[in-house]
């Protein structure tokens, strides 16, 4: 087991010069054109309860650039077990990763979030005439493109590749197999499309 930085810097080579100075400490516009086409990104916050790494997803650009430092993530229906805001709250430190469809590179985003309430926020990112519960504010701190290489080896954009959704348990099932026999797993799953369609704003 390896227990010392020295010990894990000896197995690699240095980072290539291209590595480090891709990383900067604000938006700039190659940068921003990423985000502004992005229509899904994965938060990860840390908090006392621990770790938390959430899906975001919504119209491409949903992630607005306010400024070259600062970004506006709208918080939509969920599960309201509100692990990520939690964490926020207490550990303001967070990380963004955007991924977008068809595209091998990803865009990282590192900085410190803000959870706002205020009207004019909310009001900004409705969707027919709907409101976010909150709106989190990101003071961005560093900001850097990964090269396609991991998305390259997972074959992720490839048809061919995508698995038939029948090959994994169910949610209904997956409910069951927690909650005991008693849940209906063939009434969640009969429901669930119509339950996420209502229920996307």
């Amino acid at each position: 087991m390896l227990t010392t930085i020295e010990q894990l810097e000896a197995l690699y080579d240095q980072p290539h010069e291209r590595a480090l100075a891709k990383e900067i400490d604000y938006v700039n516009d190659d940068y921003r054109a990423f985000i502004d086409v992005a229509p899904f990104a994965v938060l990860a916050t840390a908090g006392p309860d621990g770790l938390d790494c959430s899906p975001r997803g919504d119209a491409p650009g949903f992630v607005r650039v306010v400024d070259r430092r600062t970004l506006a993530l709208p918080d939509r229906p969920g599960n309201n077990r509100l692990d990520s805001l939690r964490n926020i709250i207490v550990e303001p430190r967070l990380a963004l990763l955007f991924i977008i469809p068809g595209i091998g590179e990803s865009l990282r985003v590192n900085g410190r979030g803000r959870i706002t309430n205020e009207p004019e926020w909310l009001d900004s990112f409705a969707v027919e005439g709907k409101l976010p519960r909150t709106v989190l504010l990101i003071d961005v701190d560093s900001v850097y493109f990964h090269c396609s290489k991991a998305l390259v080896r997972s074959k992720l954009w490839d048809p061919a590749r995508h698995i038939e959704r029948s090959r994994l348990p169910s949610a209904g099932e997956i409910h069951r197999h927690i909650n005991g026999a008693h849940f209906d797993a063939a009434t969640y799953d009969r429901e669930l499309a119509e339950r996420v369609r209502t229920a996307l704003y």
